[in-house]
């Protein structure tokens, strides 16, 4: 899942998540992500943290909150790289921190990271 208010964010992880075969579930804001969170169960969450309503902090804390989704591995997104903003994350639960603008690289390694399973030597 993408959240982020930004429409060229969301087209350019969708393009380049669907390009490897991930299916991939877009969000606006965190008020409707967290709908869709609750009927899709995402197997990983990108989350802008600059957004109306419900910012990225705020949005990351309530699905961590809920105990049918805290295992979910939730990343960051900012165009800040700032240790401030990297602190605050890990305090309300994210599992990384991606900077934006990302490379199709970068997003694919962090998705590899997170939603495939690891495998035993």
């Amino acid at each position: 899942m993408i959240i982020d208010d930004s429409n060229t964010i969301r087209r350019s992880a969708e393009i380049f998540l669907s390009q490897v075969g991930c299916q991939v579930l877009l969000a606006e804001d965190g008020f409707d992500a967290l709908a869709k969170i609750a009927d899709h169960q995402p197997c990983v969450i990108f989350c802008d943290i600059m957004m109306p309503r419900l910012d990225g902090y705020q949005t990351c804390s309530l699905i961590k909150k809920n105990p049918r989704f805290n295992a979910t591995p939730v990343i960051m997104l900012s165009s800040k790289d700032g240790l401030f903003d990297r602190a605050r994350g890990r305090m309300v639960g994210s599992d990384q921190y991606l900077t934006k603008p990302f490379t199709k690289d970068s997003l694919l390694q962090t998705v590899a990271q997170f939603a495939l399973p690891a495998t035993e030597n």
